[in-house]
């Protein structure tokens, strides 16, 4: 038998993934005793660390989801024995809130609101803001509460209602096309096309710990970026590097970058 506290130790690189690694294990061993269990909302870099628990539990049954299939952020569900896949109901609803025409609301509108509502951010799925709604995952205990205390975002007016999952608005995603060349691609190299800034702005962004790769912090600006890297900075949005590789007349390694806005 693994030592919870030995595993937790070895697979933790801070206080905060033990702590999150803490709350996964109990929630396995629930569902060994045969109760359904799930985590809060996990952010992508979340699943990779919880990812690293999984062969210390044994390799337990459990599936994500966030509503959609290309959800962000997901539960992770632990089956006990006496459950099939078909039989577990995500633990979780969604709300659609609806504002006047002309409005014009934005993730932080909707973030700011829930949380200034009372509820913590592990409790909330994905944001799906569009022109005039905008739908959002809850755990299912908090449909009532929200449908009546959440009543407006930025300086708009909400209708709030429940919806079924397959009802879900998924807003179309704008996505603008950089081509460009660097002398070496490194991350401030390549941050500093994606989101168009000087390289000693990348640099900061790097150094100050605002900056992913693959959904894992990174601090070393001069890492080496790959073909299909995933590239985000909070206050920025992401980037995905499509292209890499070929040099230029001038002996530079061209890219192409697609930035969702």
């Amino acid at each position: 038998m693994v030592n919870k506290s030995e595993a937790l130790d070895k697979l933790s690189r801070s206080a905060e993934e033990r702590q999150l690694l803490a709350r996964v294990w109990d929630k396995a061993d629930a569902a060994r005793r045969g109760a359904p269990s799930w985590t809060p909302f996990l952010s992508e870099a979340q699943r990779q660390v919880v990812e690293r628990l999984m062969p210390a539990l044994g390799g337990p049954r459990h599936i994500y989801s966030g509503g959609y299939p290309s959800a962000e952020r997901r539960v992770c569900a632990f089956l006990p024995e006496w459950q099939s896949e078909e039989d577990w109901s995500p633990p979780f609803s969604a709300l659609r809130c609806v504002w006047r025409s002309g409005e014009r609301l934005t993730h932080r509108d909707f973030l700011g609101a829930v949380l200034g509502a009372g509820i913590e951010r592990e409790k909330l799925g994905d944001i799906l803001v569009g022109k005039e709604s905008c739908d959002l995952l809850v755990f299912s205990e908090l449909v009532p509460y929200l449908k009546q205390n959440l009543t407006e975002a930025g300086r708009a007016k909400l209708r709030v209602e429940e919806v079924s999952l397959p009802e879900l608005t998924l807003p179309e995603k704008t996505v603008k096309v950089i081509h460009d060349t660097v002398n070496t691609p490194r991350l401030d190299a390549v941050l500093s096309s994606g989101f168009s800034l000087s390289r000693g702005k990348a640099a900061e962004a790097i150094s100050a710990g605002r900056v992913e790769v693959n959904h894992a912090p990174c601090l070393k600006g001069d890492k080496s970026v790959a073909q299909g890297d995933v590239l985000t900075c909070r206050g920025l949005g992401k980037c995905v590097v499509t292209e890499l590789g070929g040099q230029s007349k001038k002996g530079r390694t061209i890219l192409t970058i697609e930035r969702y806005l």
